[in-house]
């Protein structure tokens, strides 16, 4: 599911009146680190396939050495879907926004800045919310 235009709201049930940082006491970053670390310190770089196998490569510790072997895993990994940014514990848990540009790339925003304010008050751009963790 790639977005453009598009901003991802917090989710109503979440549960932070302020964004937070994700943390772990895990051997391995789990993938709400990875998302926010990437996100962050790359914003509009990744659309969300990119995104998603970023994440996988850092996940598995997987190092792509020649163009064959990247697409054997981009097209073994885009085989199934994977969720967007909407069923992500960023936005569920952690208080933070997701804006996709006109070209789908991605960039994130605490719930407390001016500019998740601006992207709620901006009429020109579609909204969804995170998805609720419960029903």
């Amino acid at each position: 599911m790639s977005y453009k235009e598009t901003f991802i709201t917090i989710a109503p049930d979440c549960p932070v009146d302020i964004s937070e940082i994700p943390v772990s006491n895990r051997a391995k970053k789990p993938l709400r680190i990875i998302q926010y670390e990437l996100l962050t310190e790359n914003p509009y770089k990744f659309d969300h396939h990119e995104l998603v196998f970023k994440v996988y490569l850092i996940k598995e510790g997987l190092e792509i050495k020649s163009e064959p072997e990247r697409k054997e895993i981009w097209d073994k990994l885009f085989s199934k879907g994977h969720p967007c940014l909407r069923a992500s514990a960023l936005t569920k848990r952690y208080g933070f926004g997701a804006h996709y540009d006109k070209n789908g790339k991605i960039a994130l925003y605490p719930m407390e800045s001016k500019e998740y304010q601006n992207f709620i008050n901006n009429k020109s751009i579609k909204k969804l919310a995170g998805m609720k963790s419960k029903r």
